[in-house]
């Protein structure tokens, strides 16, 4: 006897149960993949762009909190700033390297764009740029900019063209070479012209800073408060504070999914009971011939691990396709859980091969005990019933 053909034939026999049972599990596990999609890929993207920042450590207003905090991770705007007094002071401290950035949001094409103030020729040195089309600055304040390949591309700008920002017109001098991290998608712009456009005379956003000895951290932070009034902290500091938030967010994806999988899991074991249930005859006609209990359990678990088997290759491919279409919406400004972090829709193998296996190994369970009733049903019983 086939076994395959045999196992196939009956998990097709009624089509309309097949469909919905299928359907339930596919749910189950979209929702597992678009979820988990989502957030990983959210996570990952917050440890580039900390890598991009290119500092040991970042100074920062003294009350901060910890969404403002993220917000420098990301590249967005911060609501507390520092006297620039502050970066006069900190600047004269041996073996520190530091820049001041001033970072702030408008519309530019339509879209909203993060601009930052900073001082062209320190900042150029201190992050080693590279210029893709154009030239650098020529003047510390002059209405002019550079902007990430990002910010070029997508709002359809090249060196040369102008933008308006605020009432006053910038000239676009270069593009960056592509960095990886949020300077890909930030327009710069002098410190002092920045001050001008958005109100801020005399304020700064943060710093960053480079020391000369890593291994004398708490020295130079010592040195820095003991001049002005901040907060400190090193980049694997910063990006520990914001993957804990986004770990919580994390862990609420995976108990929505985790939900989600419990309901398909039911759906399974309520369709192998029914299923146990319409075919004792058959299942007393097997065991009158010879068929053994094993071979019994192993038809039912056979079909339960099939239900699986398909329904994770649909959830997979359903569910990327919701990431795919979610993730635009989620990134809106209206609809942002976390400021600055945008959810992407990468396809990961891993997560891909973890999906159908969570979802083969859930239908499996799911069909253990409608597989054991099949096969303790006595040939007397079966037939009787």
């Amino acid at each position: 006897m086939n076994l395959f053909k045999l196992v196939t034939s009956n998990i097709f026999r009624r089509k309309g149960r097949f469909a919905f049972t299928l359907l339930g599990i596919s749910i189950g596990m979209a929702s597992f993949v678009a979820l988990l999609s989502i957030g990983g890929n959210m996570q990952s993207a917050v440890k580039q762009q900390a890598e991009g920042l290119g500092a040991n450590f970042l100074i920062m207003p003294e009350n901060i909190c910890i969404y403002n905090q993220m917000a420098i991770v990301t590249g967005e705007t911060i609501s507390e700033l520092l006297q620039y007094d502050v970066y006069d002071s900190v600047k004269d401290i041996d073996e520190i390297t530091v820049i001041p950035h001033l970072t702030q949001k408008t519309a530019i094409r339509e879209l909203p764009s993060v601009i930052a103030g900073i001082l062209p020729e320190e900042t150029l040195l201190f992050k080693d740029w590279t210029l893709a089309k154009g030239e650098y600055f020529t003047s510390q304040n002059g209405n002019a900019a550079v902007i990430g390949t990002g910010f070029a591309t997508t709002r359809e700008l090249n060196a040369g063209d102008s933008v308006t920002v605020r009432g006053e017109e910038l000239t676009i001098k270069g593009i960056l070479t592509e960095t990886g991290g949020n300077d890909d998608m930030t327009m710069f712009i002098p410190l002092h012209v920045a001050q001008r456009i958005f109100d801020k005379e005399g304020y700064i956003s943060y710093m960053s800073a480079k020391v000369a000895d890593m291994t004398k951290m708490e020295f130079y932070e010592a040195e820095i408060l003991s001049v002005a009034s901040v907060q400190v902290a090193t980049n694997d500091q910063l990006l520990a504070s914001v993957l804990s938030i986004l770990g919580s967010v994390n862990s609420t994806l995976q108990l929505i999914a985790g939900v989600a999988l419990i309901a398909a899991a039911f759906g399974i074991i309520n369709t192998m009971m029914t299923a146990v249930y319409e075919r004792r005859r058959e299942i007393g006609i097997l065991r009158a011939i010879g068929g053994k209990k094993g071979f019994l359990f192993k038809i039912f678990l056979l079909e339960s691990g099939l239900y699986g088997f398909l329904g994770g290759i649909v959830g997979v491919v359903v569910g990327y396709a919701v990431s795919i279409f979610a993730a635009p919406i989620i990134n809106r400004d209206e609809l942002s859980m976390l400021k600055g972090v945008s959810a992407q829709a990468d396809i990961d193998i891993h997560l891909v091969v973890t999906a159908v296996g969570v979802s083969l190994l859930i239908s499996i369970f799911s069909g253990l005990y409608p597989a054991w009733r099949a096969a303790q049903l006595t040939p007397m019983e079966a037939i009787s019933s």
